[in-house]
This record gives structure tokens, C-alpha cells and sequence, in this order.
């Protein structure tokens, strides 16, 4: 009696399945620490240490390092895609725009080629294609939605967007400590939009204009000590005495003759 052939083409057991996604997993979390840490010059036996497992099952997973770089980097972009969703219904559009692209910015500083995917140039490869073409979707409504609420500025276009977004990457990378750095939370507040000013010219006061060309000094005119005649205001300096340099010579030899 003869024994059945041993077939080959057998499925994969559930525990071989499940290994191998927990593979998968630990690779694609190993990488995306390694790439942000030392960058893409890292080499997969690298990425096989810190996750664990030997070389042949990140070579079973991912063949080349553009494929698993890839792989990180859709990863990465299809969170951000999920956050953006996420705020969609946020009371607040402008707040929730804000907080996101902040968010953006703080998550993506360490790494370069993320910030390239979000403009979508230089990756014609379907899975980074796709995965972009999937964030800007999420993103378009973010925006719409605080511009409609006058928190952003009408000008404002997601390409417009997309370039702020890499210019605060690469200033947050050179930035020390925590959060959002100031240089690129500054150039974030470049998209609000600006309250309406009041006119800066002063309003025409109501009534009768003022006649400039009358003398200021209201002072009734005084009469001269000496002949009685009107002092006429000088306009500058003391307020003059006597009507003329005569009637002060008078009134000087007046005060010193003396009296018989």
C-alpha cells in the first residue's frame, strides 16, 4: 500500500501568518527609527538587528531598501492622512487646521524624504503616489474649512501649504527643544488671516474751520503808561509796555530825575 503524495502547495498555516505580520511590523517600526536616526544610508542588516529577526526575513518582506524605505514612508503619510480625517469635525476649523499642520511639522522634522512625498515630486512610484494623493484629500478640507471660517486667508492654495510645510520641517530640525519651534510657528502665522484694519487718516471734525491766520494771543490791548495810546501786542516774548521806544526813554527819565 502506498502513501499519499506530500503536497507542496499547501496553505500557510494562521500562526505562519500571524509571525509573519509581526514581522512585517517590527521591520517597518525598526526602519522608521533607523531612517530617522542615521538616515537612508542605513543597511538592512542594520534594520534586522534592532528589530530582532535575521536578514532573510527583512530580504522576504521588503527585497530592496527603496522598497522598504517606501513602505516607512506610506506608513507615515497614511497617519497623517488619518489625523487629518480625524479633525475633520472639529468645532473649530481654524484651531484644527492649525493644531494639524503643527502636528505635521513636529512629526516630520526628522525626516527628509517625507517632506518630499508631501509635495508629491521626485516619487513616481504608485505606492508613494497614491499615499500623497490620499494625504492632500484630507488636507483640502482642513483648509476650505478655516477659510470659510475667515481663520486663514483666501489666497492661501494647498501648494502653498505644502511648501510652508517644508520650510518649517527644515527649520524645526535645526531648532533645539520641544514643540512647535518659534521661527515656524511664525511662518505658520503667515496664513492667518489679518482682522480688518480702521482707516488710519483722522476724520474731518464737523463745524466751522478755524481761522489760523488770527493773531493767538487774545490779550485786550493795554494803554501806554506815558501817552495813553494802545500797546499793540508783539505776538513773541513779554507783552510789551509802552507804545514806542520813546514813551520808554520818557518813562525811564521820569523814574530817575529826581524830584525838587
Amino acid at each position: 500500500m502506498t502513501s499519499a503524495p506530500l503536497r507542496l502547495d499547501r496553505p500557510a498555516a494562521p500562526n505562519a501568518r500571524a509571525d509573519a505580520r509581526r514581522n512585517r511590523a517590527l521591520v517597518l517600526a525598526a526602519a522608521q527609527r533607523a531612517f530617522a536616526e542615521d538616515g537612508t544610508s542605513v543597511s538592512l542588516m542594520e534594520i534586522a538587528r534592532r528589530a530582532g529577526v535575521g536578514a532573510g526575513t527583512v530580504h522576504r518582506h521588503f527585497p530592496t531598501k527603496i522598497e522598504l524605505l517606501e513602505a516607512v514612508l506610506q506608513q507615515r503619510i497614511d497617519r497623517l492622512t488619518a489625523l487629518a480625517v480625524g479633525y475633520r469635525d472639529a468645532p473649530d476649523a481654524g484651531l484644527a487646521f492649525f493644531a494639524f499642520c503643527a502636528e505635521v511639522i513636529t512629526s516630520t522634522s526628522g525626516n527628509t524624504a517625507l517632506c518630499e512625498v508631501l509635495d508629491n515630486d521626485g516619487w513616481p512610484r504608485d505606492l508613494l503616489r497614491d499615499a500623497g494623493q490620499r494625504f492632500h484629500r484630507a488636507l483640502t478640507p482642513l483648509l476650505v474649512a478655516a477659510q470659510r471660517q475667515g481663520s486663514v486667508r483666501a489666497d492661501i492654495a494647498l501648494s502653498d501649504v505644502l511648501a510652508l510645510y517644508t520650510g518649517c520641517v527644515a527649520i524645526q530640525r535645526v531648532s533645539p527643544g520641544p514643540g512647535l519651534a518659534r521661527p515656524a510657528a511664525l511662518i505658520l502665522d503667515a496664513m492667518r488671516a489679518m482682522p480688518a484694519r480702521p482707516d488710519v487718516t483722522k476724520p474731518v471734525k464737523s463745524g466751522a474751520a478755524r481761522d489760523e491766520t488770527r493773531s493767538r494771543n487774545e490779550t485786550p490791548a493795554t494803554p501806554c503808561p506815558v501817552c495813553a495810546t494802545p500797546v499793540q501786542p508783539t505776538g513773541t516774548g513779554r507783552p510789551a509796555r509802552y507804545c514806542s521806544p520813546a514813551c520808554r526813554q520818557k518813562a525811564h527819565r521820569r523814574r530817575h530825575t529826581p524830584l525838587s
